[in-house]
């Protein structure tokens, strides 16, 4: 619509968003490209089209940015994540839950819903021995927390699965080379969705929700947050 390739209800314009009645035509001038197609008008119309495109770029440029969230990384680098409920969880993961279980962490992997590789840190991924290829499967998150010498793979839960048996296996395969000490976290925005997923969450990983920052759920095992119980 933005670019006038569509209208909305070009020919009762009064008509309210939720009416039964809503539709869509094809633009005036995109129509006018289409069926000016095999003709002499073909070029001068589609360089018309184009070159009203630019003001559509800005004007689409513009309004994205506005609905982007925005995040800090620990190393203080401001990053715009996609609007949604899974890119709102990730930023609470970098905001709230790293400086409370992670301090100090690098984030080596960021993943978005528009853009997989939002951030790579691809030499400190080497030093840890975790290269990124094609084929490998990382969480939506990578935090290392040089101090303590531990990897958190995390993987915030909206509408993926968290860390189950399964994916649990493919991170024990991926780090076969790594020295780090794994902590393995499925995060969740809170109670609710964790209640859908709770069964089928891996023995030895963590659980953390976004609405009670300060806490974590272990699932057994000897080892809490990468350390031997006391």
């Amino acid at each position: 619509m933005l670019a006038g390739v569509a209208e909305r209800n070009p020919f009762e314009p009064g008509l309210p968003t939720n009416s039964p009645r809503s539709h869509y035509a094809i633009g005036e001038t995109a129509l006018r490209v289409v069926q000016s197609f095999g003709t002499a008008d073909w070029e001068p119309n589609v360089t018309a089209f184009r070159r009203d495109l630019s003001a559509w770029l800005a004007k689409y440029e513009d309004s994205r940015s506005r609905t982007l969230v925005p995040i800090r990384l620990p190393d203080g680098q401001e990053m715009r994540l996609s609007p949604g409920s899974q890119d709102a969880l990730q930023k609470a993961v970098i905001e709230e839950f790293a400086p409370r279980f992670a301090p100090g962490a690098n984030v080596l992997y960021l993943g978005d819903t528009a853009k997989k590789d939002l951030h790579v840190d691809q030499q400190h991924l080497l030093e840890v021995g975790l290269p990124l290829t094609e084929h490998n499967k990382l969480p939506d998150i990578v935090l290392h927390d040089r101090g303590r010498n531990r990897l958190f793979l995390i993987e915030a839960v909206t509408s993926h699965g968290p860390v189950d048996r399964k994916r649990l296996a493919e991170f024990e395969t991926l780090l076969e080379s790594c020295s780090s000490q794994p902590v393995f976290v499925s995060a969740f925005p809170d109670f609710n969705e964790f209640r859908k997923h709770m069964t089928s969450i891996a023995w030895e990983t963590d659980v953390w929700l976004a609405e009670v920052p300060d806490h974590v759920i272990h699932f057994d095992g000897d080892k809490f947050l990468g350390s031997p119980t006391v």
